[in-house]
């Protein structure tokens, strides 16, 4: 997605900053530039397979006449989640919404905000990180074995003596591929080359053929989303629920089993009282310094993911000196765009 690029006066001794009361416009002004800082939220993307398996037509007849197993009469459908992918990603945060105003016209460092006004950097172009999880694609595995009938096939007046002549196509085809692999075949390929596409060709009918007694099996990948920001200790909360029958249900669907989430701030970063706060004077770039906590999702069978992660929320605020931008010094500075931590600074 396309970033939002400003060009703005530069930061000296003497700048203001403060957090806006008024409508919240992310975007140039006339004497300075608006941003905001993030909330850090939880984001599971969480990929699922369903497969459904189709009886072949004439399933009864599998043993009687190719000796294999036939006996699943009725379509199957399950569904099982295959891996979650947790990681941490950033939204607005309503409360930390900054101006940046300035005296000094003669300088036009570079701020980069991403398209919900967030901070991004200063001086410095950078990627806006916006994760993407696939969509829905499927594998169909029916073979069109139509293509593959012979006319006594067609013509044939009963479903036992129809599922009676495939097999014996398929038995032949068997029998010639043997030939071909012995070489014994009476019109056996030139080469190695042809051989391989005889033999490719060959396989094929076999396989196609081959399901109309024992079926075949559909295989459908999802990927799907879930997000929550939280603003305490959070314990057994129901991230998403999952049916083995039905796959994604609603949280509130009791046919899908829970998987939870644990959130525990560690309380790492010392927060300044409120008469600290009141007393501080903001003199340069507002920044977050978040806070790590524990982070744990998991159902009622495995764990999927359990470590610490930062958080803006349970940490506090900090600022860049504007004596950083001052003239002459080209500083630049990349925020971590989901916790609005300095990760860089050059």
């Amino acid at each position: 997605m396309m970033k939002k690029i400003f060009l703005f006066a530069a930061f000296v001794t003497g700048v203001s900053l403060k957090a806006q009361i008024s409508t919240f416009n992310p975007s140039v002004t006339t004497d300075g530039v608006n941003y905001i800082l993030p909330k850090t939220a939880i984001r599971a993307d969480v990929y699922a397979i369903k497969t459904t398996f189709v009886p072949g037509e004439y399933a009864k007849y599998a043993q009687r006449y190719l000796h294999m197993s036939g006996d699943r009469p009725e379509m199957e459908t399950q569904w099982r989640v295959t891996s979650i992918n947790v990681r941490k990603t950033g939204v607005v945060d309503t409360l930390k919404r900054f101006s940046v105003k300035s005296k000094d016209k003669n300088m036009l460092p570079k701020v980069q905000l991403s398209q919900s006004g967030i901070l991004l950097s200063i001086n410095e172009n950078v990627r806006e990180d916006i994760p993407e999880v696939p969509g829905v694609y499927s594998t169909n595995h029916k073979l069109d074995y139509r293509k593959y009938l012979t006319e006594d096939m067609l013509a044939a007046t009963s479903q036992s003596k129809m599922a009676e002549l495939v097999a014996q196509e398929i038995l032949d085809i068997r029998e010639c591929k043997n030939a071909i692999k012995r070489g014994q075949a009476d019109n056996m390929p030139k080469d190695g080359v042809s051989m391989k596409l005889v033999l490719g060709e060959l396989n094929a009918q076999e396989e196609a053929l081959t399901q109309m007694f024992i079926g075949y099996t559909d295989t459908v990948y999802y990927a799907k989303s879930f997000t929550m920001v939280p603003t305490e200790d959070v314990d057994k909360k129901i991230m998403f629920r999952f049916s083995k029958d039905l796959g994604f249900v609603d949280s509130d669907d009791l046919a899908g089993a829970p998987f939870y989430l644990d959130v525990k701030d560690k309380h790492s970063v010392a927060l300044p009282s409120e008469k600290d706060m009141a007393k501080r004077k903001i003199t340069g770039i507002v920044y977050n310094v978040p806070g790590l906590a524990t982070v744990r999702l998991y159902s009622a069978t495995k764990t999927y993911y359990d470590n610490e992660m930062p958080f803006a929320q349970f940490g506090t605020i900090d600022m860049l000196s504007s004596t950083l931008f001052k003239e002459n010094v080209t500083t630049k500075v990349i925020f971590d765009s989901a916790t609005g931590a300095v990760s860089q600074v050059k």
